[in-house]
């Protein structure tokens, strides 16, 4: 099946060489010049991966990117940036992009950075779907194979996070690599460039820190106090790094 890719950006002669170029390359191309263009695009089938412009008149891109994450969408998101534009990618970061480039864009290294967030995507860990046992939430235990962070249980059969009601947490597809990664090294110190490396993502694609604000987010969804994680712990010194601490249920907080 072809992978099809969004490009949704105001300037028609922008959306023209980035639509010639990757269309030379295999992928289907959608030619889109806004936030209802990209609407209609999902309403009928969405994208495999999105380029968004992030400076748009009427609707910026920011928006297009908050309206995405809301819906619960993991669709991975390359956003399109001005060259001084740091604000802007820190704040997309946080909402839920997984890259950017910087206008004007080098083709080749867009080219890259597309295939880059496919391949995270792709090689996300799967694992058998695991039966959930009705319980109350305080009598729920982990059954082999799953891991829980805070009240959500990762569920990588449907790649997503999910309660003991059923309440499903959206997550974006980085995010749920991230998430993947530290339930497969439980009370392990993982410095910045080892989660970079086992999610899939090259440490030289993304700008400093960047893992930062991805643990910030994940935190604000997953830690029951989100300014008190207990659930991935920051480790200072030696390096530095992060620490997923498991439990064998939910854990609603203190």
């Amino acid at each position: 099946m072809t992978t099809r890719i969004a490009v949704v950006d105001d300037d028609a002669l922008v959306r023209e060489v980035v639509v010639e170029y990757l269309g030379t390359q295999g992928f289907e191309i959608l030619s889109l010049d806004g936030g209802p263009a990209l609407r209609a695009a999902f309403a009928a089938t969405p994208p495999d991966c999105v380029i968004l412009d992030l400076v748009m008149p009427g609707e910026d891109g920011l928006s297009v990117l908050r309206w995405l994450r809301s819906g619960g969408s993991d669709v991975p998101v390359i956003m399109l940036t001005s060259a001084d534009g740091t604000a802007d990618r820190v704040v997309g970061l946080e909402l839920g992009a997984d890259d950017y480039v910087a206008k004007p864009a080098d083709l080749r290294e867009l080219l890259a950075r597309v295939r880059s967030v496919l391949r995270r995507r792709i090689a996300a860990p799967a694992a058998a779907p695991v039966p959930i046992v009705s319980a109350a939430p305080s009598e729920r235990r982990a059954a082999p194979g799953e891991a829980w962070f805070g009240r959500w249980r990762l569920d990588r059969s449907r790649r997503r996070m999910v309660d003991s009601s059923g309440e499903v947490l959206p997550v974006t597809g980085a995010e749920f690599g991230l998430l993947c990664v530290f339930a497969d090294h439980p009370n392990v110190v993982l410095s910045r460039e080892k989660l970079l490396e086992l999610s899939g993502t090259d440490p030289a694609e993304v700008f400093d820190r960047a893992i930062d604000l991805r643990i910030t987010r994940l935190r604000r969804k997953i830690e029951p106090v989100p300014g008190d994680p207990t659930v991935i712990r920051t480790v200072r010194g030696h390096g530095g790094g992060y620490e997923y601490i498991p439990s064998d249920g939910p854990n609603y907080g203190r």
